[in-house]
């Protein structure tokens, strides 16, 4: 038995390249796009930088679908520094903005600097210089993007995200499940597990740093787990008789919704993570189905899909008084939902004359927009500033990632390079955070 058991499954607590990168495609980009022109980066240093920023900036703008960016081998100029920008170069592209900046040894470390120039008023309107390691370039160049994004829409940007999925390789001894994280744009994908058994309901913690999900390696069971992917460690976190499925972390990371069926049939439960021994509450108690927990953002409620009054439907609980409340009456099958972070809408697995698709509910005037135009769509996971959301779908028979603006008018694929896709997840937090030097004076003098 412990030897079908090595065979059945490895465990990659030490995260390892994946064979399954995400390639970005965007199939569709909004009608009114911010042109915009992202300069190579000067390099002040020794020997070759490992990435080059521009190419990373420019690849995060258009992958927002918000912006039209100007190849390099139509660029009049190559400036790093606003004295060196002439603004008629730019007028004659019809460039609305250019991106310039420099790249320079700190120390031990590289300090980089990045100008937004606005070519209609002929000067710059945002400035930054920002520090890290050589190993820190993408998480330096991301920091650009959001910084960028975020002046010119007014949305703080989400490209120092990541995103959690799995994928599903067919091979000649049988299926093989990955649960992988990846950089938002699809770069750096490290798998954390690697199973002949399934892995399903991958879904992060509020801190970034642990996800949770369901893994079938102990006797074909499920079971859920908690997995540091920055420490490398885990540990199980259930095991009880029948499904244990569907965790989902409380806004402040100390509470665990889950579903599980000890008692005969599928309920809602919370799990405390942070007593001494844990306290599991059941929450819902009905004869239908209740399933796919997750919560309001301040903490106090649970939304959940149910098919209590006879057909799937979303709804929302207060875990004060229990008191349920339902939410979907739109369609005869609603499932699968997530609250946007700012509580006012509502994403979901929508079905529309038999075709499921990822659909958003206006909480406050009842309005349902459906937001994809494929088939088979499910999972959706929304961004951290609530601008797009990331779902999985069929496209030729193939499992693979899909993403969609808030308003429909932005769409953009993931597909892997080998394997079906499904069961996406975007992180709540940033990657990593860097904070802009006050004086940039003071940064030359000492590189000096």
């Amino acid at each position: 038995m412990m030897l079908k058991a090595l065979l059945m499954i490895v465990l990659v607590l030490a995260m390892t390249p994946a064979h399954s990168e995400l390639q970005i495609e965007v199939t569709q980009g909004a009608d009114d796009a911010v042109k915009i022109a992202v300069v190579p980066f000067d390099w002040r240093g020794r020997g070759a930088l490992p990435e080059e920023i521009h190419e990373i900036v420019t690849a995060d703008l258009r992958l927002s679908g918000r912006f039209e960016t100007l190849p390099v081998s139509q660029m009049l100029s190559l400036p790093s520094e606003a004295s060196e920008v002439y603004v008629r170069d730019w007028q004659l592209l019809d460039m609305e903005y250019v991106v310039i900046g420099s790249v320079r040894e700190y120390g031990p470390d590289l300090a980089m600097t990045f100008e937004l120039f606005d070519v209609f008023k002929g000067e710059v309107t945002l400035r930054q210089t920002v520090v890290g390691s050589d190993l820190d370039l993408r998480d330096l160049a991301h920091h650009a993007s959001d910084a960028i994004y975020e002046q010119l829409t007014g949305i703080e940007g989400a490209f120092s995200t990541e995103i959690l999925y799995i994928t599903v390789t067919e091979t000649p001894s049988g299926r093989v499940f990955r649960l992988n994280v990846a950089d938002a744009d699809g770069y750096r994908v490290r798998t954390v597990l690697q199973s002949r058994e399934p892995i399903l309901s991958g879904t992060w913690a509020p801190d970034g740093d642990r996800i949770a999900y369901v893994s079938f390696e102990r006797d074909s069971r499920p079971a859920i787990y908690i997995h540091n992917i920055r420490d490398r460690t885990r540990q199980q976190v259930t095991d009880f008789r029948g499904l244990n499925g569907a965790p989902a972390f409380s806004p402040d990371g100390k509470k665990l919704a889950m579903v599980l069926s000890k008692d005969g049939n599928p309920e809602i439960y919370i799990l405390s993570l942070e007593e001494t021994p844990r306290r599991l509450r059941r929450v819902t108690r009905h004869y239908g189905i209740d399933t796919e927990p997750s919560w309001s953002a301040d903490g106090e409620s649970i939304i959940f899909t149910s098919n209590r009054g006879g057909q799937p439907q979303i709804y929302s609980m207060r875990l004060d008084d229990l008191e349920v409340e339902r939410l979907t009456f739109e369609g005869d099958y609603n499932a699968r939902a997530v609250l946007a972070n700012n509580g006012q809408g509502l994403i979901m697995v929508h079905r529309r004359k038999g075709i499921f698709h990822i659909s958003y509910l206006d909480l406050k005037r009842g309005f349902l927009r459906v937001l994809t135009e494929t088939a088979l769509d499910e999972s959706p996971s929304i961004a951290p500033n609530d601008s797009s959301l990331i779902y999985a779908t069929q496209v030729g028979g193939r499992g693979i990632l899909a993403g969609v603006s808030i308003d429909g008018g932005v769409r953009f694929n993931l597909p892997a390079t080998e394997g079906d896709v499904r069961e996406p997840a975007w992180s709540p937090r940033k990657k990593k955070s860097f904070t802009p030097l006050e004086e940039d004076l003071k940064l030359t003098s000492e590189i000096e």
